[in-house]
């Protein structure tokens, strides 16, 4: 076994969710994550002290199948066995892997608006609110086909991007989110059309440093609901959970709200008709700085491309519950699109409080240059 795979394993049950003796734990993996690196995640928690209740597998195929055809009843007796399981478990860890994709891209938007809306919405509720979880991805053959990267090399690149010190990371990271907490108000030029401004009083800020996602590295906040208004160009592909792709999308935002969302490539209708799943879906729960060093260009998966350097996130949907940077908005979506402000993506500046804080992706104020990739990577 690759040793990487049992240092991976590790860092995910002591770090990021920290078993602790007498816990129990859920797995939730796809059917190709390495039966190895399974193992290696039981025999972590073990070592920690406590047990794994359950692993819970997908195939892709399989769960397109189920879900062409789902209704309501449906997808509630899917769901309450595992929200049994998740209220008896005090730790999640998810394993997403995919071998295409885009496999449920041909679902009907009613019935995967059942996943948001549904007894599925609780399940996800509970295990976010009430366990500790982390998310990582697979590294596989498909994501190294997304990246435009060998199976080898998109190998050695993911552990490269995971296997970091967040602990020194997080350190790095105290001095934005001392400044985002206390912070009335973000104003955003570039690239592009994008040119924005809204209020975060009161609101405070979170630090991303392995404890829910990993690859991280991350500061976030929440607008405050109804405060944003002007222009969000992306410059990057994002992908959402149905598999729909869209590239170029834009919003105009008028007092919080979307009333306007286009894209350069993709289905227009299809990216309306996600953005009116709910009347929370059309405001922004998430406002965030991307910052993993190791991270620079997008592929198309939003665990990673969210964290790349020299980017933020401003996302339609649902705001964080139960962290500081809730804002209240409530939507059965969270839908983290990326754009990046480093020159050869256009650039952009970023102010916050009238004080100019980050231009063309590096950090301007001296407190803040350890954020900048060239210190990171230095820790």
């Amino acid at each position: 076994m690759d040793p990487r795979f049992i240092a991976f394993a590790k860092q995910l049950v002591c770090y990021c969710v920290g078993v602790k003796p007498g816990e129990l734990a859920i797995i939730h993996a796809y059917d190709n994550t390495p039966v190895d690196f399974i193992e290696a995640i039981i025999d972590a928690v073990r070592e920690a002290g406590g047990n794994v209740a359950n692993v819970w597998w997908e195939n892709q195929r399989i769960e397109r199948k189920l879900k062409m055809t789902m209704d309501a009843r449906q997808e509630r007796v899917a769901s309450l066995g595992r929200l049994a399981e998740a209220c008896a478990t005090n730790v999640n860890i998810v394993i997403r892997g995919f071998d295409n994709m885009y496999e449920l891209s041909d679902v009907s938007a009613e019935s995967m608006k059942l996943l948001s809306t549904g007894m599925a919405k609780h399940l996800q509720d509970q295990r976010v609110q009430h366990t500790r979880w982390i998310l990582t991805r697979l590294w596989s053959q498909a994501m190294a086909q997304l990246a435009g990267m060998s199976h080898q090399a998109f190998t050695d690149y993911f552990f490269k991007t995971v296997l970091l010190n967040y602990g020194a990371m997080s350190d790095a990271m105290t001095p934005l989110f001392d400044l985002v907490s206390k912070a009335r108000r973000v104003k955003i030029e570039g690239p592009g059309n994008t040119n924005l401004v809204f209020s975060i009083d009161g609101i405070g800020a979170v630090k991303c440093d392995g404890h829910h996602n990993i690859p991280d590295g991350e500061v976030y906040t929440a607008p405050v609901r109804d405060s944003m208004n002007g222009v969000i160009e992306y410059n990057t592909v994002t992908v959402t959970k149905e598999g729909q792709r869209f590239e170029n999308v834009c919003f105009t935002v008028k007092k919080g709200r979307i009333i306007k969302a286009t894209c350069g490539s993709g289905d227009g209708i299809r990216l309306n008709m996600f953005l009116n799943t709910d009347e929370g879906a059309r405001f922004f729960g998430e406002f965030s700085f991307g910052l993993n060093p190791h991270i620079l260009l997008p592929i198309g998966e939003t665990l990673f491309d969210e964290k790349i350097a020299g980017s933020f996130h401003l996302t339609p949907g649902q705001s964080y519950t139960g962290t500081p940077a809730e804002n209240g908005n409530n939507s059965g979506i969270h839908w983290d699109i990326v754009c990046i402000q480093r020159p050869e993506f256009g650039g952009g500046r970023i102010w916050i409080d009238d004080a100019l804080i980050r231009e063309d992706g590096l950090f301007k104020p001296t407190e803040l240059e350890g954020l900048n990739p060239e210190n990171l990577l230095r820790r």
